[in-house]
């Protein structure tokens, strides 16, 4: 193991680490860090706090993984950070563990391109497949579903919610939610423009299901029919066998309205806000 990491590193002698990380110079790893096969940290990394990382994971210079967060709330609680597995953090990569609210951990799944100089705050959860392009900020309890791309110095609200395979163009600032398969352009506001076709075709989606969230969106955001008969009229049409997609995404628009500020996880900031995260977890 020893010649796999520098001897200019810093590794405390309780952090468990995998015979075969690779850690370049000047990189600091804390006490309860966990680092699992195949990861490489290349230089001047810093891993901190309690920190859970999975498999063959990749942290190019200067990222900073497992800071404090920037939450005046915060007073050294026992709050983490858990990554899964094959995910790439490029250069100056901020992620800070979670706040004393909801369960105390931010999370990042699996196979995820975070850019250079992107932020995860605490709380957060990026899922899986995603792309946050350089520059993205999420502020803290944001949720970043399945195969969503947010584009470069786009600025998301705390409490808002990119849905699965959801398209964020470039220099948004976003203070609400967005639902799935949706492209949402427009620098303040963005609204929702179309559908993310490219998307939903990588991800190979069927063509029935295709169509059917194409209609979606033209009753819901052109025609701005009411969700309860956008979902009475699907239902007669399919005889009440609605297809996941489509289920996915007319019970995310029904979660976003019933919340508040367009953030259907609205409701868990009075919740949680105050809750010790012993009792919330």
């Amino acid at each position: 193991m020893t010649s796999r990491i520098s001897h200019l590193a810093v590794i405390d002698p309780r952090a468990r680490l995998a015979p075969d990380v690779m850690v370049g110079p000047f990189c600091v790893v804390g006490p309860q860090v966990t680092l699992g096969a195949g990861c490489r940290l290349d230089s001047h990394v810093s891993l901190t706090g309690h920190c859970t990382i999975g498999e063959r994971n990749r942290f190019w210079p200067g990222c900073v993984i497992g800071g404090e967060p920037q939450d005046k709330s915060y007073h050294d609680g026992a709050t983490r950070v858990e990554i899964g597995n094959g995910n790439q953090f490029r250069e100056g990569v901020t992620v800070n563990r979670g706040a004393d609210k909801e369960d105390g951990c931010t999370r990042i799944g699996n196979n995820n391109l975070l850019m250079a100089n992107s932020h995860v705050a605490h709380n957060c959860h990026v899922f899986n497949d995603t792309i946050l392009v350089n520059g993205v900020l999420l502020g803290g309890h944001v949720h970043v579903q399945d195969r969503a791309i947010v584009s470069g110095n786009t600025v998301v609200h705390h409490f808002s919610t990119i849905g699965t395979l959801a398209f964020v163009s470039g220099g948004c600032r976003v203070p609400h939610d967005i639902p799935p398969f949706m492209l949402a352009a427009g620098s303040d506001n963005p609204e929702i423009r179309t559908v993310n076709l490219v998307g939903m075709r990588r991800a190979g989606m069927s063509d029935d299901a295709i169509r059917l969230i194409k209609q979606a969106y033209r009753l819901l955001y052109r025609e701005h029919k009411a969700l309860d008969a956008v979902r009475a009229q699907f239902c007669a049409e399919l005889d009440g066998r609605l297809p996941i997609e489509l289920m996915t995404l007319l019970n995310f628009v029904e979660t976003q309205r019933r919340g508040k500020m367009g953030r259907g996880r609205e409701a868990v900031r009075m919740k949680d806000a105050h809750q010790p995260v012993s009792e919330a977890a």
